[in-house]
């Protein structure tokens, strides 16, 4: 299934795995590339030489097109992304922040670049930046999805721009694959359907919690880390959106966080105070956030900790490899256009 966006990137399928925090690991990321689509690496927890070490197990793993994801508001992100120009990165896909200079250096040795959006000026100011495609997330999406859902936000980014959009947030199959090329889409990205796969290094009892959830079972909320959020509805996950901040685990998380980030604490307390008390408010919950994921991740524990997953959570319903994942998606969406024609 050929599109503006496979033959520019050089992929077999236009789908992506989009770079999700302690999720889109090499091994992930090179099972997506390799099965024909495009892998992103998620570099927000990586340090730069943990970035380096990651690009180059993934280049062990696949001779296939990857990329790595930055959130470029975010401490360290910029290093990061010296790190993929330097070892000259397939695609490096930014969010958050001005990308241009990412672009002029990508560009320079024959990289291409994505710049993740949610909205109408954001996407003309990464277009004008000279990006080679755009990431369109709509509300429906894990995280940080924007306000707009797919079905509107795909179209209106299409018209709107001259290059490639991929649109994520609602799409786990053959069918939403067509849907978004009929929205003028040329990709989509599947953050949560990846994420349930046999190569995704999330527990597999948080794996089988979502496989029991329904569509309807996903919170939105600026409560849990600071910014509007997408997470799976549970228990826990309910105290976070209703109960005020917990100040003494947010002063514990904080030393966690602090590290994560690769900064001294004073520097981040002290920042974030200069910032104002919204800033002092949006650490302790990101604080806070990072616990929460961990558990939900990593241990499986999704009673104490919150897992961010899609509306499309309703729509997965088994735990294959991604190989069998991209086969069923692209049999299905030739199907459907079959069907329609």
């Amino acid at each position: 299934m050929k599109t503006r966006f496979t033959e520019c990137f050089g992929i077999e399928h236009p789908i992506v795995l989009p770079g999700m925090s302690m999720v889109s690991v090499p091994k992930l990321v090179a099972a997506v590339s390799n099965a024909g689509g495009l892998g992103i690496l998620a570099t927000g927890p990586l340090s730069a030489e943990e970035t380096r070490q990651a690009i180059r197990e993934i280049r062990e793993l696949t001779d296939k097109p990857f990329g790595i994801g930055v959130t470029l508001m975010m401490p360290g992100a910029k290093e990061n992304a010296e790190v993929g120009l330097e070892e000259q990165v397939p695609v490096i896909n930014f969010s958050l922040g001005k990308g241009d200079w990412i672009v002029e250096r990508a560009h320079a040795y024959g990289g291409k670049v994505i710049a993740t959006v949610v909205n109408e000026k954001h996407a003309l100011a990464a277009q004008r930046y000279g990006v080679d495609a755009l990431l369109a997330t709509g509300h429906e999406a894990a995280a940080h999805g924007g306000p707009v859902t797919s079905l509107v936000l795909v179209p209106t980014l299409a018209d709107a721009v001259d290059i490639p959009v991929i649109g994520t947030g609602g799409f786990a199959d053959g069918r939403g694959l067509v849907a978004a090329l009929a929205l003028g889409a040329e990709g989509i990205a599947m953050g949560s359907r990846f994420s349930i796969s046999q190569e995704s290094p999330i527990h597999e009892n948080t794996k089988r919690t979502v496989l029991s959830k329904s569509i309807e079972d996903t919170l939105y909320t600026p409560k849990f880390d600071g910014m509007d959020c997408r997470v799976m509805k549970t228990a826990r996950a309910e105290q976070i959106s209703k109960r005020p901040i917990n100040p003494v685990r947010a002063f514990k998380n904080s030393f966690r966080l602090a590290e994560q980030m690769r900064l001294h604490w004073l520097k981040l307390f002290f920042g974030a105070l200069i910032m104002g008390p919204k800033m002092l408010k949006q650490l302790a919950r990101a604080s806070n956030a990072t616990e929460a994921i961990e558990l939900a991740i990593k241990e499986g524990d999704c009673e104490n900790g919150v897992h961010l997953v899609g509306q499309v959570q309703g729509r997965i319903h088994d735990i294959p490899s991604v190989a069998e994942i991209m086969d069923r998606v692209i049999q299905e969406a030739k199907d459907v256009r079959a069907k329609i024609a």
